[in-house]
């Protein structure tokens, strides 16, 4: 029996609504086996940043040193981390992210760095060849062009080697979620004799191994922030903490706006979430 022509109107306009957040979160149709906004490809988003040992393979893939997590934000093979991830690569040497495979072991893939803000802890990493157009199991995150609020529910995802002393290739990494919530701003200096910088202080602890994984709205699954590490000093955030009845530190995590800032000067694209009005947002005073 043919729909009254009132109903078939909403359906037209729920569809059309849907349509149109896609497009406003700068979503391709095709571009990964997943919706990026899926909890299932939230994990393809993230990779273990780390450094080669062996010349040629054994049995268990290559050995390697695990320094921290980078997440892929657009279909082009770009990545964020934190700046301090990459700084034993200063002076040379090769950094290099693991990824998943379907139905294979994990493998690792060269990154080279595109642009760094030492005094913001971000960077842009770029992997070669491009997994997106490869046999890899692969995702992005959406950003969020707004800023993180006190109280907001955050999840924090990392990946790190099952064992950090004897780490090999074509070992699957363990994944850590961290759910939590923002407690407060605070001004800090990111790097030496840099200008102050903000962060925001987080209610779960912070492990080593997880900077640079990415802080994402609890709803929205859009990226608010990189790990930056423990918050050691008193503040409003640390009497947060202590009412939450936690012995441990709150975590600090960079503001998004300042990657934001350094993906636009470089040109680099990447992914709004729903409900922003542009795919590459206006550059953010950092």
């Amino acid at each position: 029996m043919p729909l009254p022509m009132k109903l078939r109107c909403k359906i037209a306009v729920f569809v059309f609504s849907l349509l149109a957040c896609a497009a406003a979160a700068g979503l391709v149709i095709g571009a990964t086996a997943d919706d990026p906004g899926d909890d299932s490809s939230l994990s393809a988003a993230i990779c273990p940043l780390v450094y080669r040992l062996d010349e040629s393979p054994s049995g268990r893939g290559y050995r390697y040193s695990f320094f921290g997590n980078a997440f892929f934000i657009n279909e082009q093979g770009d990545l964020l981390t934190a700046a301090h991830v990459l700084e034993t690569f200063r002076n040379g040497g090769q950094p290099s992210i693991l990824l998943a495979r379907p139905n294979r072991p994990p493998q690792l893939l060269p990154v080279t760095v595109v642009a760094a803000d030492q005094e913001h802890d971000v960077a842009i990493l770029r992997a070669t060849p491009n997994p997106f157009a490869s046999h890899y199991r692969v995702d992005f995150l959406s950003i969020a062009s707004e800023p993180a609020l006190p109280g907001q529910p955050v999840l924090a995802i990392s990946l790190h080697p099952a064992r950090l002393q004897n780490a090999k290739s074509f070992q699957a990494p363990v994944e850590d979620r961290s759910p939590g919530q923002v407690l407060s701003y605070e001004t800090t200096q990111l790097e030496k004799s840099a200008p102050a910088a903000e962060v925001f202080l987080l209610s779960h602890p912070v492990t080593l191994g997880q900077s640079g994984s990415p802080v994402l709205d609890l709803d929205s699954r859009a990226v608010i922030g990189l790990v930056e590490g423990r918050w050691l000093r008193n503040s409003l955030g640390s009497l947060a903490q202590s009412n939450n009845r936690s012995a441990e530190p709150p975590g600090a995590a960079v503001p998004i706006r300042y990657a934001i800032s350094l993906l636009d000067q470089n040109g680099v694209p990447w992914h709004a979430s729903c409900g922003s009005t542009a795919k590459t947002a206006p550059s953010a005073n950092p």
